[in-house]
């Protein structure tokens, strides 16, 4: 009854908690980093290889039952893979070019193209107040990128081409979730374990090709860099990148996705506040006014869809009832 009740909202807590913690931790050290060492790409297969070596410890340790994989289901896993390691690319492309908080500003607008992508792929046709709700998304954005000190347009376009590809990731999971060769066979966690090892088998040889070999600390130590400090700091961002997202979709199984999106919309929201104090970043009241308003909007979205999933689902029991 209750108590169970106050164990699970307890443990639910816990795990939003743990989310924007590792999420706040990974960006400061992310944005550190690609400061000092600017290979977007070589920092991104680094961070995809520690989640892969956790996910391997997680398995062998018998932490978790690894997934029994066989063609049949890789064949739809390796595209998503693929779309995974480009749209983590791009966002680490982002932040290397422009503010941390300015990067989740444009990410903001996540919603806008899952809208767009859904109507495209899935023939969800959104209602009024959802289209409504994404005004002030697109208008904060603007507003926002107007008004950015650290404004360039390869971070724009970096952030934007990331928000393109964790969506469609996002509506491809979903067609995929549903495929007879994938349901029951692999949950959750194993899906996305074994997308997190295929991205960085995919993200060596695009490393190696635009960036040459950086990865190894002689190259590190030969751009004058502190290779001890920076080995640090790409363990810890690697771990910290590993688990938010893991976390992230412990939640997604416990909660509804519109509860999902509007946690992963105060998250940006303290992402943005928590890297803007410590990183000292110049804001404009103008700047502040429109990254406000793209959140709020995206709090207006969620609630927005909520109201269209429970009013979809009166209409399909006043149907059966008939």
């Amino acid at each position: 009854g209750r108590g169970k009740d106050a164990a699970r909202a307890a443990g639910l807590l816990a795990l939003f908690a743990c989310w924007y913690g590792f999420n706040i931790v990974f960006n400061i050290y992310n944005k550190q980093i690609l400061k000092s060492f600017p290979y977007p790409v070589t920092v991104t297969f680094i961070e995809l290889g520690v989640g892969s070596a956790l996910i391997a410890a997680m398995w062998a340790s018998g932490a978790k039952k690894a997934p029994t994989l066989n063609r049949e289901m890789l064949k739809p896993i390796i595209p998503l893979a693929v779309i995974h390691t480009v749209g983590n690319l791009l966002t680490n492309v982002s932040l290397g070019k422009v503010a941390v908080s300015f990067t989740h500003t444009i990410k903001a607008m996540e919603p806008f193209f899952s809208v767009l992508l859904s109507a495209l792929f899935l023939g969800d046709i959104p209602s009024l107040a959802v289209v409504g709700a994404l005004v002030p998304v697109v208008g904060g954005v603007a507003l926002a990128s107007i008004t950015e000190v650290s404004f360039n347009w390869a971070g724009f376009f970096a952030a934007m081409g990331s928000n393109i590809t964790f969506q469609s990731r996002n509506v491809l999971s979903k067609k995929m979730m549903g495929l007879s060769s994938i349901k029951g066979a692999i949950d959750n966690i194993n899906l996305f374990s074994v997308i997190t090892m295929l991205s960085c088998l995919v993200c060596l040889p695009i490393a190696m090709g635009l960036e040459g070999v950086r990865f190894t600390p002689q190259a590190m130590a030969a751009a004058g860099l502190n290779v001890g400090e920076l080995i640090q700091r790409l363990a810890i961002a690697g771990f910290c990148f590993q688990m938010y997202q893991q976390i992230s979709y412990m939640i997604l199984s416990r909660v509804t996705p519109v509860t999902h999106s509007v946690g992963n919309c105060m998250k940006r929201v303290t992402v943005i506040v928590v890297t803007l104090i410590y990183f000292k970043n110049p804001v404009s009241p103008l700047n502040i006014a429109g990254t406000a308003l793209a959140l709020f909007g995206v709090f207006l979205y969620s609630r927005a869809k909520q109201n269209e999933k429970g009013a979809k689902k009166e209409k399909a029991a006043a149907a059966a009832v008939a």
